[in-house]
């Protein structure tokens, strides 16, 4: 059951665009660094972005409710919290450590979105909370890693007879060597990789997020109902908590037992 790592992706702001990493220090009871910190929160959450709090996803912007967030391309600098936003042709830059900034950014993503001039947003800085999407779950839970099988993904595409991109599913760790689904019977077993110990708590049970296409922004395949149509679950990838610290990279050997 040995495999590497080939990809390691982090989201600061969650519903928007996915950050590579080539080298990634995981600590102890603690997620990606800074994943999905950053949250903007629709304006009728009950959210006070002075004193934050672990909410569902329904109450953000995300893109199982708002897929045109999917047409931009955003780069999120965790340090100055420069947020920099592709759209089409157009390149956007907002100051989010100002609240002029902040609000000009939650204007922007209205716009994109289709909200009306009442229900702009509010941007959330987290602080310690991860806004996942099991956050509401347990401290656990909120600070879980998100590991996709890319062979489970390209079953589903042989199945379907179509391309399924894994970035879909807005995984952490994507890995390959795997045998298809067989990630989904390691609940409760460890993961080890470079000196690095993960526990499996939860298969992950998808979303209408998927549905959408990355490239156009379009709702143009029901991913949950294939999975389940060809599987008999809709179920892809799994969430583990970090039990012992340390540096993993990309090409790193994964095993498990």
């Amino acid at each position: 059951m040995n495999a590497v790592i080939k990809e390691m992706i982090t989201y600061p702001i969650k519903g928007l665009s996915g950050q590579s990493l080539e080298v990634v220090a995981l600590e102890q009871s603690r997620g990606f660094p800074l994943d999905r910190a950053f949250a903007f929160a629709r304006h009728d959450s009950g959210m006070d972005p002075a004193s934050p709090r672990p909410m569902p996803k329904s109450k953000f912007l995300v893109l199982a409710r708002d897929a045109a967030l999917a047409r931009l391309n955003t780069r999120f600098d965790t340090a100055t919290k420069a947020l920099f936003i592709q759209d089409g042709k157009e390149e956007h830059v907002f100051d989010c450590s100002t609240d002029q900034g902040m609000s000009d950014a939650s204007q922007f993503l209205s716009t994109v979105v289709g909200l009306e001039a009442d229900k702009t947003p509010n941007f959330i800085n987290g602080g310690d909370l991860r806004f996942t999407d099991v956050c509401v779950t347990s401290p656990q839970y909120m600070h879980a890693i998100s590991i996709i099988n890319l062979a489970s993904v390209r079953a589903l595409s042989d199945a379907t007879g179509r391309d399924v991109d894994p970035h879909r599913f807005r995984g952490n760790l994507l890995i390959d060597g795997w045998e298809p689904f067989s990630e989904l019977k390691m609940l409760g077993r460890d993961i080890e990789i470079n000196g690095v110990k993960l526990r499996v708590l939860k298969r992950i049970v998808r979303c209408p997020a998927t549905q959408v296409n990355l490239q156009t922004a379009e709702r143009d395949m029901d991913v949950p109902a294939l999975i389940e149509e060809h599987f008999g679950h809709r179920d892809m990838g799994i969430y583990a908590e970090v039990l012992v610290g340390g540096d993993i990279k990309i090409g790193d050997e994964v095993s498990s037992n």
